[in-house]
């Protein structure tokens, strides 16, 4: 019997603000283990909380660039659970009334535009950390509680349960972190936990419309953890059904090492959270009208990008994607654009070389760059040439054309020199000419070889391979 995949996910997206979500504590990654903790976020009785109008503003505009509805009225509730990472043994949220439903994301899988449905992004805060003894939980002796991160305001994102492969999953979860970095709410480093991930995903006959027992999946903080996970998770449900077995409503954890999921608890008796509205905190009411002036300040999503490169620029689905991908390369490709550079050239260059260099040095100024392009244009040097000069620019106060003179790597484009060279190089391998003559047609490229190692690459190499065919197909 062959099964359908069906995933949905949770994304928690840390929100990019100075200080928590209901106190003044500061929020930055990597201070020493409760340096950054009050009685407020550590629930101590007495702290009373107050809400961070920031981190409201960020999440309506993650909802208005996820076609949410934003809903004016939203309410926090406390959902209780005891973990050693919750210090309030309560977690403030927005369970029964978010801040935003039905919304949707567009991708690409394949050059084919897929949505999946948002049914809910609400606002909740975050719980501490648990340090590992061995880094895994699956293996520690024992683990230790650093509750800086505690508070710390997040968005959870909940997807309907439309997506039908892990593939797919890792797309989708790559374009939404793409789209909370241009918008601006959150840095989305998952190696610092800015971004995770849950996966809810269960198997059913093919065709069927009654979902089968779904496994949730927990904290996968990669995209390749995410895809990896669930396909294990696909076949392992898979064999168990294969087999005549019953899945089981569990949450499972992702272990890297070994390159499986391994189960954690069940959800069968799944505790009663016991959620009601939170006492200390009134009811989020939100003004029309700064609603729209949070819209009108959206940046370009994206998607949008990604089709206007393509529609204005002329600019090939890979190029434009890499583009959308890397905002700072785009921003240099649009000030060199709209100057009146080929947009073709301009992408190749900033996609090649120029991409790991810029990684490495940072970015050169735009008008060097437009130095390099111009002379590529002109024909001054030969594009392998234009590789080196690109390495001095990032080296040199110097415009490529300084550095070109300076270098002495000017193309050598008087024909007759050149045909000296190349009759010179022909002269000096008369027998392989005639081997050439004869047949042997793979000689060509020692010839083209030879003439630019002769001229140190300051040839034209189509006026090479011209010339080098005009006297070769002479008759000896």
């Amino acid at each position: 019997m062959k099964y359908d995949i069906v995933i949905g996910l949770e994304i928690h997206v840390a929100l990019l603000t100075e200080s928590k979500f209901l106190c003044s504590c500061a929020t930055a990654f990597g201070a020493p283990p409760n340096t950054q903790c009050c009685p407020v976020c550590l629930g101590l009785p007495g702290a009373l909380p107050l809400v961070n109008e920031q981190a409201v503003e960020y999440a309506v505009r993650a909802g208005l660039a996820l076609n949410c509805e934003i809903n004016h009225f939203s309410r926090f509730d406390r959902k209780n659970y005891f973990y050693p990472d919750l210090p309030k043994a309560y977690q403030i949220t927005q369970d029964v009334f978010p801040i935003c439903t039905n919304g949707y994301l567009e991708y690409y899988i394949d050059d084919v535009l897929r949505r999946t449905t948002i049914t809910r992004l609400h606002l909740e805060e975050e719980a501490g950390k648990l340090v590992h003894s061995s880094g895994s939980i699956v293996d520690s002796e024992y683990s230790l509680v650093d509750y800086n991160r505690a508070g710390i305001p997040l968005i959870e994102i909940v997807t309907a349960p439309d997506i039908t492969s892990p593939r797919q999953a890792r797309l989708f979860l790559e374009q939404l972190r793409l789209l909370m970095l241009y918008m601006g709410v959150s840095d989305t480093k998952m190696e610092e936990g800015s971004l995770r991930c849950d996966a809810n995903i269960s198997l059913k006959p093919a065709g069927s419309t009654v979902l089968g027992t779904k496994v949730e999946i927990k904290n996968l903080n990669s995209f390749r953890a995410l895809e990896r996970a669930l396909e294990y998770e696909a076949a392992r449900q898979s064999r168990v059904l294969e087999q005549g077995g019953e899945i089981k409503q569990e949450s499972r954890t992702w272990d890297e090492r070994s390159g499986r999921t391994l189960s954690m608890r069940s959800k069968g008796d799944a505790p009663d959270y016991r959620i009601f509205p939170e006492p200390d905190l009134p009811p989020l009411r939100l003004e029309p009208d700064w609603v729209f002036r949070i819209r009108e300040t959206l940046p370009e999503r994206p998607l949008e990008r990604l089709h206007r490169l393509e529609e204005s620029y002329g600019l090939s689905r890979y190029e434009s994607t890499f583009l959308v991908n890397y905002a700072d390369f785009c921003q240099v490709f649009l000030e060199l654009a709209e100057e009146g550079e080929d947009n073709t050239d301009l992408a190749n260059l900033l996609m090649g070389d120029y991409a790991r260099l810029a990684r490495e040095q940072g970015h050169l100024e735009p008008q060097r760059l437009a130095g390099l392009l111009q002379i590529l244009q002109e024909g001054l040097i030969t594009h392998n040439q234009g590789k080196a000069v690109l390495e001095e620019l990032f080296k040199s106060p110097l415009s490529a054309r300084e550095i070109v003179k300076e270098k002495g790597w000017e193309v050598l484009k008087d024909p007759a020199q050149l045909k000296g060279v190349v009759q010179q190089v022909l002269t000096a391998n008369s027998e392989l000419v005639e081997r050439y003559r004869g047949g042997e047609e793979k000689l060509w490229g020692f010839f083209v070889g030879q003439v630019m190692r002769t001229v140190q690459g300051k040839a034209d190499p189509q006026m090479v391979n011209e010339l080098l065919k005009g006297e070769l197909t002479q008759k000896s």
